[in-house]
């Protein structure tokens, strides 16, 4: 499968198996141990290095039957199933959610052109705007942290490399990974590549 695009990848170990949607990478996963019923399946959201949970009891078509329809994370299907329909413009993209502040910011709120959701809308945009490139670094930071605990822990200079990640040290992070296993190697790479490019 082609890895461009990918929402999620599999692991067997150190050996890339599989990437693409939720079920390519599940049908890859669950013929693998089909031919290695002792293998070390471990699947990834591809953008986040979160780890994801798959069942993975039964036939291809019983492992596939379990997963969420497309364009629905796993770890989101309940939440799509079981959410009810509140308060919001949902069709323009607006939805409703709790929020809570102190007396003093709904007064401010309500003070302001538009009320108190217009308000709320600006300050998250003009912060969104404001923080973006921290943001993404932190981010890609943390997505590459996550995918290193889980496969890289035990691989030669993983601490250095850590340290190298969170120093923005590019040139040192590429030379310490540079060992590792080119399935786990690359994908690290990939990972962490944004926290090192704070212009973009």
């Amino acid at each position: 499968m082609n890895s461009a695009g990918a929402s999620y990848i599999a692991f067997e170990g150190d050996r890339r198996i599989g990437s693409g949607n939720i079920h390519d990478v599940a049908r890859a996963a669950r013929e693998t141990l089909d031919r290695h019923q002792d293998a070390s399946i471990l699947i990834f959201d591809s953008q986040s290095g979160a780890p994801v949970e798959i069942d993975f009891r039964g036939s291809v078509d019983d492992v596939l039957a379990r997963l969420p329809p497309a364009g629905i994370p796993p770890a989101d299907k309940a939440a799509a199933i079981v959410a009810p329909r509140g308060p919001g413009r949902p069709k323009l993209g607006v939805v409703a959610r709790e929020i809570t502040l102190l007396p003093r910011h709904w007064d401010w709120l309500a003070q302001q052109k538009g009320g108190a959701s217009v308000a709320i809308r600006r300050l998250v945009d003009e912060a969104r705007r404001a923080n973006e490139s921290g943001d993404r670094i932190r981010l890609a930071q943390e997505a590459a942290y996550r995918f290193m605990s889980a496969l890289a822990g035990n691989r030669p200079h993983y601490e250095d490399a850590i340290r190298a990640l969170f120093a923005h040290d590019s040139a040192g992070f590429e030379k310490l990974i540079s060992e590792w296993p080119v399935d786990v190697r690359d994908h690290t790479a990939k990972l962490a590549e944004p926290a090192f490019r704070p212009e973009i």
